[in-house]
């Protein structure tokens, strides 16, 4: 027995009858083991003609009546215990490997594991892992399996998180919630075909609500690309219209390079980043130094010029009712625009997308407008003799007055009077304005006192939300009752993943935010199925990221959106993640139900059938429970939050109590 070889058990003589193969594993090595006329062996697993897995196949009789291997892909055949084949192809045959039985188990002999050799793959992560990029979220699969053995080194040295999902599509929109939520991105990894194209809608979800992302998809070998080879698509066009970056790594290319611009393009231009990495070039061997970002970002200050300041703020003094609207793009500003709109006295509304940035129990903030929305912003809107608006696109949904005095501030100057013309367009970085015009606004003496209007509006809307109760005829409980319980039980850092739906419109509507939480949704997309995976993404944020630790992430679906991506909740179970999910179950899809009735067609198809969803995410180790009266409400929620790790709480609601 050869002292130079390590000996792996591969298993038991009891667990391999006579006359049968099975293929093993030795340490990383793929072996087919024989049990054949009272004798073992171990051979290579891989068929030389397509790498076809031998101990898959049968031991067969041929025509010359001798026992042969059969491959199951291509029915080559190999003798079962010296691996030789009966002529015609490989003059080789298969390589074997000592085995050894010592008191009844078995034994392979291998080489000992050779050091790793770098590859292009491990230099590749290497530089994303430099750029920053903390998390991995995705599937392995046969198109790529060097590069995702060059995460798990990564995964093992502490430079990555990976999180293995169910469907890419959860991964795709997990990353997009997380570049949403940090303004850096994660990385998704998928096989090629169906594995890449499960990522597109996530995708444009990540493109349209400016979203940093890094999309890694395996492809099939250089040599067969074009024919028509299984799974052969074309990727790059697949991937051309929603990404800002998209390039084929190949053999020659600059690895360290791409992999940077790729990262780059993502951050600067917060948009989608793509890489195709075809099945042949991942393992090759590379020595190159990783890429870094060092040298390659600049400052992200843009300040107003003087004249833009100067306007601003001889509209802003002159005003006797300002308002501030922010929108998402706001959200790196909101302690100054918190600030100013104090110097101002001036009430805060948001956008649905940036619900949340002003809390709704700061004294100036007047809540969400649009259709989202609460009267008490839209009445303030209505009032507003100067509108002052930050990061906001103006969006159809979102419906702000177009106003004679318009001032808008954003860092992206193709947002400025995108749609119609506005006063004053200025750009700059949002905070960088406030800190500027900060010390320059001496506000109207003769202004409004729009602070106390704020406090008797938003008396009169907690009275007509308590009204609303009364709505509740036995059929299921109001969504008003849940979210306004929500409001109160969570955290003041709480983050909250929200999908598409009626539950999305009573959420806008009824929870009344606080403290410093954020708002997570598809917002331009508007995409069913957000929610859940979107809260994957944020939780793996609050481990990446230190100003994240430690945050409650709280996940709101209807029953249509948690059926797009429910095996995913297994995922949530499989890393430990604390997401509490908040499900109204109302048997059908009642957004769509309600704009049938709108448009006068009759409601169609919009039924559905469900399980409990309760016993499901039992079923899938985690915490589920089944609300069905109010007074149940706020035990269902406190006990779920308290569950330090994945809880679903199914209310059955009433679709037309929204």
């Amino acid at each position: 027995m050869s002292e130079d070889l390590d000996w792996i058990s591969v298993g038991h003589v009891d667990d391999l009858p006579e006359g049968r193969i099975k293929t093993v594993t030795a340490r990383t090595t793929s072996i087919c083991l024989v049990h054949f006329d009272g004798q073992w062996a171990a051979m290579n697993n891989h068929c030389p003609h397509q790498k076809g897995p031998l101990g898959e196949g049968t031991i067969e009789k041929g025509v010359d009546n001798k026992c042969w291997i059969r491959c199951p892909w291509h029915g080559w055949d190999f003798d079962p215990l010296t691996g030789a084949p009966p002529g015609g192809h490989e003059d080789t045959g298969q390589q074997m490997y000592p085995l050894d039985i010592r008191d009844g188990e078995i034994f392979v002999g291998i080489e000992a594991e050779p050091p790793h050799e770098r590859t292009v793959t491990d230099l590749m992560v290497e530089t994303m892992t430099n750029w920053g990029v903390k998390s991995v979220f995705g599937m392995v699969g046969h198109s790529n399996l060097g590069l995702a053995d060059a995460v798990r080194l990564a995964v093992i040295d502490k430079k990555l998180n990976f999180f293995g999902i169910r469907h890419e599509g959860a991964a795709a929109f997990a990353a997009s919630a997380y570049g949403k939520l940090t303004g850096e991105p994660a990385a998704c990894l998928t096989i090629a075909g169906p594995g890449a194209t499960n990522l597109l809608t996530g995708m444009w979800d990540a493109k349209v609500d400016r979203a940093p992302v890094l999309a890694l998809t395996g492809q099939v070998q250089t040599q067969v690309f074009g024919p028509g080879a299984f799974q052969d698509i074309d990727l790059a066009s697949a991937f051309d219209a929603v990404s800002a970056f998209s390039q084929t790594v190949l053999s020659t290319s600059n690895h360290a390079e791409l992999m940077s611009l790729a990262c780059k393009h993502a951050i600067v231009e917060q948009n989608v980043s793509h890489l195709i990495f075809p099945d042949d070039m991942q393992t090759n061997p590379s020595d190159k130094p990783a890429g870094k970002p060092e040298g390659r970002m600049g400052g992200t200050k843009v300040t107003p010029s003087d004249d833009d300041i100067a306007a601003a703020t001889d509209m802003l003094n002159g005003a006797k009712r300002p308002m501030i609207v922010v929108g998402h793009g706001a959200y790196g500003a909101r302690d100054q625009i918190a600030a100013l709109a104090e110097k101002l006295g001036a009430p805060v509304v948001t956008t649905f997308k940036a619900k949340g940035l002003i809390p709704d129990s700061h004294s100036l903030g007047a809540g969400v407008l649009g259709r989202s929305g609460t009267p008490i912003a839209s009445w303030f809107m209505n009032e507003a003799d100067v509108l002052l608006v930050f990061g906001a696109s103006f969006s159809n949904h979102t419906g702000i007055a177009l106003k004679d005095n318009i001032i808008q501030v954003d860092y992206d100057r193709m947002q400025l009077g995108k749609f119609h013309p506005v006063k004053l367009p200025i750009w700059g970085e949002i905070g960088a304005f406030c800190d500027v015009i900060a010390d320059r606004l001496e506000p109207n003496a003769q202004a409004d006192d729009q602070r106390s209007e704020l406090a008797d509006r938003w008396q009169a809307w907690c009275e007509e939300k308590q009204r609303r109760l009364a709505e509740e005829h036995g059929r299921g409980i109001h969504s008003f009752a849940i979210f306004e319980a929500l409001g109160r039980l969570v955290p003041d850092d709480t983050i909250f993943a929200v999908d598409v739906g009626n539950n999305t419109y009573s959420f806008g509507r009824y929870l009344e935010t606080k403290g410093s939480q954020r708002v997570l949704m598809s917002g331009y997309l508007g995409s069913i199925g957000f929610g859940f995976p979107a809260a994957l993404g944020a939780w793996a944020a609050t481990q990446d990221k230190a100003g994240l630790k430690g945050r409650k992430v709280v996940s709101i679906s209807g029953d249509g959106g948690f059926g797009q991506y429910p095996m995913d909740f297994t995922t949530a179970v499989k890393y430990g993640m604390d997401i509490t999910h908040i499900l109204l179950h109302n048997g059908e899809l009642g957004k769509i139900s309600k704009e049938q009735r709108s448009g006068e067609w009759p409601v169609w198809e919009t039924d559905l059938q469900n399980p409990s969803f309760a016993a499901f995410a039992r079923l899938c180790g985690g915490h589920g429970i089944k609300v069905t009266e109010a007074s149940e409400i706020e035990a269902a929620i406190s006990e779920a939050l308290a569950i330090d790790g994945p809880a679903l709480v199914e209310f059955m609601t009433d679709a037309e109590l929204v």
